[in-house]
């Protein structure tokens, strides 16, 4: 756990998860329900359920719809022509695969806003935040039971064999810390899967103070850039990570629905907006050291701000739904 620094990060977690749960769009999650319950109009497997694609990056056998061929569809699927599926489920619950879990907000979240028995596969590389995650596990939307279990390993080389059993992929706060080759192999997984992606909280570079200053948009360009740095050989992609995810998604004939998902930080959450805002300039002193002395007394009276409920930060994000519409 030492390794990892697990400590600092899940307290960074926690103090954000609050935050998290009340910027995604539940616009989303509406559109994603409606898909799994067969309950609204179908996305790329063409009706309330997902399938399971065959064939090779881009391919949709089965016509438009992107179907299997009849006697295709996979275990507990019966295709009954294009654009038309008839769930056998039964009570085998549905499977979610959630990308960088962290301490499991995602699972918190999600899980009690979809009805039915679940089954949740949590993905991280730290093995100390995957035993926070498991701790504590809610119930779904209909009191169903959801059963968590968990995967240490590196998230850049999942597959679809990996995520074969998904009828869900999901990630938070994740794609901005991925390179461009590292977002394709990502979404090529699930695409080879072919159930519906929900990736949330991704940061696409607009932040915006109330009082504004002068320097807030110098160092919000440092942040970008710092954000766009290379680490042992990986260009991350930062900011441009949702745009990049959006059109790799398109690159394998799948629909994507993005909606905005802002952090509004402001007096009811003033622990958060400094520890975020300590992070922001760190990361953009980090970036241009030579800011470090324009920036200190804004540094002095942005916290003085902060602190006494006079500052406000909208921090923005996109949500992303792929395989629905």
């Amino acid at each position: 756990m030492t390794a990892y620094a697990t400590e600092p990060f899940a307290d960074w977690l926690r103090l954000r998860e609050p935050a998290d749960a009340e910027a995604r769009s539940g616009e989303l999650v509406d559109l994603l329900r409606a898909r799994l319950t067969g309950t609204g109009t179908a996305g790329a497997g063409g009706s309330g359920l997902p399938t399971t694609a065959t064939g090779g990056p881009g391919a949709a056998t089965g016509g438009a719809a992107g179907l299997s061929p009849a006697g295709e569809g996979g275990p507990g699927m019966q295709v009954t022509g294009v654009g038309s599926v008839t769930s056998l489920r039964g009570d085998r619950p549905w499977v979610v695969h959630d990308l960088g879990s962290g301490t499991g907000s995602m699972l918190r979240w999600l899980a009690p806003l979809l009805p039915g028995p679940q089954r949740w596969v949590l993905h991280d590389r730290d093995p100390g935040l995957l035993e926070r995650a498991g701790a504590a596990v809610p119930v779904a939307a209909d009191g169903s039971p959801v059963e968590v279990t968990t995967r240490q390993g590196d998230l850049t080389r999942l597959t679809a064999a990996d995520l074969a059993d998904a009828d869900l992929v999901t990630a938070s706060a994740l794609l901005d810390m991925f390179s461009a080759d590292e977002i394709g192999r990502v979404v090529g997984a699930c695409a080879g899967v072919g159930c519906p992606s929900l990736f949330v909280l991704s940061v696409v570079g607009r932040v915006a103070f109330d009082p504004a200053d002068p320097l807030d948009a110098e160092i919000a360009a440092a942040f970008d850039a710092h954000q766009r740095r290379t680490v042992d050989g990986r260009d991350l992609l930062g900011p441009d990570a949702a745009a990049a995810t959006v059109a790799e998604f398109g690159r394998h004939g799948l629909p994507v629905t993005v909606r905005p998902s802002p952090w509004r930080l402001g007096p009811d959450r003033a622990e958060l907006l400094v520890e975020w805002f300590d992070g922001w300039l760190d990361a953009a002193l980090a970036q241009q050291p030579e800011l470090a002395d324009r920036t200190a007394d804004y540094v002095r009276w942005r916290r003085a701000e902060a602190l006494a409920g006079r500052l406000t930060v909208t921090v923005g994000h996109d949500d992303l739904l792929a395989g629905v519409e």
